[in-house]
C-alpha cells in the first residue's frame, strides 16, 4: 500500500506498518538504556554503521524511531528527530548549521525563550542577529547580508498570531542559499506543512498540539536526510532525546490529531468571533477572521487556524489581571494545545524573560491575554468568558 496515496487521518494511524514486536497491537516501550550486541563484531560493525540495530537509547531506541516514522509521514518529510523538549528541538534545529561570524535572521514575535536563544546566546558566541518583522518582506530582504546562513521563523507567532509567508520567505531564502526554519507549533502538520511550501526545517513543541493531552514535555524537528542526519549527529553527543516512556504517550497522543484539531479549529474560529464582537475587548488576533492584517496569507498556507487566540481587554492591565481569576472553566496555565481551555498573561508570565524594547515591538501589551482553546462545548466556553468578562469589567468600572 503507497502511504503517500493515503489521506491524513489514515497516515496518522498506519504510517508505522503493523508489524510490531512479538505481535503486539500497539508500539511496545523499549525500557532499556543499552542493547546486547550478538559478538564484539556485531557491536563494532553498529559503531561503524555498517550493520542496523540499536546500541544505546541517546543514540536510538525502537519506541522513538516508531514515532520519528509517523511524525516525517505527517508532515512529508525525508525525516524526523524526536527532543526531550520543544526548547531542545529549536537549539537543535540552529546550533548544528552556525559558526563564528554567520548571520541569523528571526523574526521578532517569537516564544520568549527561542528570543532568548537567537537574540542573547548566538551573539554570545560570535554569531550575529537580526529581529525583524518577518510579514514584511521588503524587512526579510534588507537583512540579508553575505555571511546570513539562517533564518528562523514561526507562524503563526507566539503570542500574537503574526503570519509570515511561507512560500515567499523560501524563495528569498533559497535565492541566498540560506537555510529556513519555521516553528509550526501554532498550526501542526493538520493545518500547515511548510515542508511542503519551500522551508527547510520545521520545529514543533510537541507538547502542545501534538500530544495534545499535556502531560509529557517534548520536541520535534523533521527535514531532508542530510539536515536530519547533521541534527541527529548533534543530538546524540549532546543527549537531548526523549524517553521512550514519553515516546509512547507523545505517539499515543499524535494518533488523534486529526480529530482534536478539527475542534480546536472550530472552536476557536466560533470564540474569536465572539471575541471580536464583545464591546469590552479590543483587537483580537485570529489567522482565521478577515480583520486579521495576514489574513489572505494565513488562508493561502494554512487549512485551519486551530484554538489560539490573543486579544485585548478594554479595561487594561487590572482587568486582564482580573479575568484571569474569574474564569471557571479556562484554566489559569501556561502552555497550550491541550484538550482542556487554557488562559495566561503573556507579558507576565511567557513572555516576561523578553526584554520591554521587544516586548512593545512584538505588540506584547500589558492588557494583552492569550487564550488557547480546548475542545470542551463552545457554548460552556463562551459562556464563561462572557461571565469572567463582564466580573473583570466591573472591577474597574466602579
Amino acid at each position: 500500500m503507497d502511504l503517500k496515496k493515503l489521506g491524513f487521518c489514515t497516515r496518522q494511524i498506519h504510517a508505522d506498518g503493523h508489524e510490531k514486536a512479538q505481535h503486539s497491537h500497539c508500539q511496545p516501550i523499549y525500557y532499556t538504556s543499552t542493547f546486547k550486541f550478538d559478538c564484539p563484531d556485531h557491536g563494532a560493525s553498529l559503531f561503524r554503521h555498517e550493520a542496523e540495530g540499536h546500541v544505546y537509547t541517546r543514540l536510538g531506541n525502537p519506541t522513538i524511531e516508531t514515532l520519528e516514522v509517523v511524525l516525517a509521514n505527517l508532515e512529508n518529510a525525508r525525516g524526523a528527530l524526536a527532543f526531550s523538549s520543544g526548547m531542545a528541538a529549536v537549539e537543535g534545529s540552529i546550533l548544528p548549521f552556525v559558526e563564528v561570524g554567520d548571520h541569523v535572521i528571526a523574526g521578532n514575535t517569537l516564544y520568549g525563550s527561542s528570543t532568548w536563544i537567537i537574540a542573547e546566546q548566538l551573539p554570545r558566541w560570535g554569531i550575529e542577529t537580526t529581529l525583524i518583522d518577518t510579514t514584511n518582506l521588503d524587512a526579510v530582504k534588507a537583512a540579508i547580508r553575505p555571511e546570513t546562513r539562517l533564518l528562523f521563523i514561526e507562524t503563526p507567532a507566539n503570542p500574537t498570531n503574526a503570519v509570515s509567508d511561507i512560500a515567499a520567505i523560501a524563495q528569498l531564502c533559497r535565492e541566498s542559499n540560506i537555510r529556513f526554519i519555521v516553528d509550526s507549533t501554532f498550526a501542526t502538520p493538520y493545518n500547515q506543512r511548510p515542508l511542503e511550501l519551500g522551508a527547510n526545517i520545521v520545529v514543533h513543541s510537541a507538547t502542545k498540539y501534538l500530544n495534545g493531552h499535556g502531560d509529557i514535555i517534548a520536541g520535534c524537528v523533521m527535514g531532508c536526510e542530510e539536515d536530519i542526519a547533521t541534527i541527529k549527529d548533534y543530538r546524540s553527543h549532546t543527549g537531548p532525546v526523549l524517553s521512550p516512556h514519553d515516546a509512547y504517550f507523545f505517539l499515543r497522543g499524535l494518533r488523534t490529531l486529526s480529530l482534536r484539531m478539527e475542534r480546536h479549529n472550530s472552536n476557536g474560529l466560533r470564540i474569536a468571533k465572539y471575541l471580536e464582537a464583545h464591546p469590552d475587548v479590543g483587537k483580537v488576533m485570529y489567522p482565521g477572521l478577515p480583520s486579521h492584517p495576514q489574513y489572505e496569507t494565513a488562508r493561502k498556507q494554512m487549512s485551519g487556524f486551530s484554538g489560539m487566540i490573543t486579544f485585548e481587554l478594554k479595561g487594561g492591565f487590572e482587568a486582564a489581571k482580573e479575568l484571569l481569576r474569574q474564569t471557571e472553566l479556562f484554566v489559569l496555565a501556561v502552555s497550550l494545545g491541550t484538550i482542556d481551555s487554557l488562559i495566561q498573561h503573556p507579558a507576565s508570565m511567557t513572555h516576561s524573560g523578553v526584554a520591554k524594547d521587544i516586548r512593545d515591538a512584538q505588540g506584547l501589551t500589558d492588557n494583552l491575554i492569550r487564550i488557547s482553546v480546548g475542545c470542551e462545548d463552545v457554548k460552556d466556553l463562551i459562556e464563561d468568558l462572557d461571565n469572567a468578562i463582564a466580573r473583570a469589567m466591573s472591577t474597574v468600572n466602579v
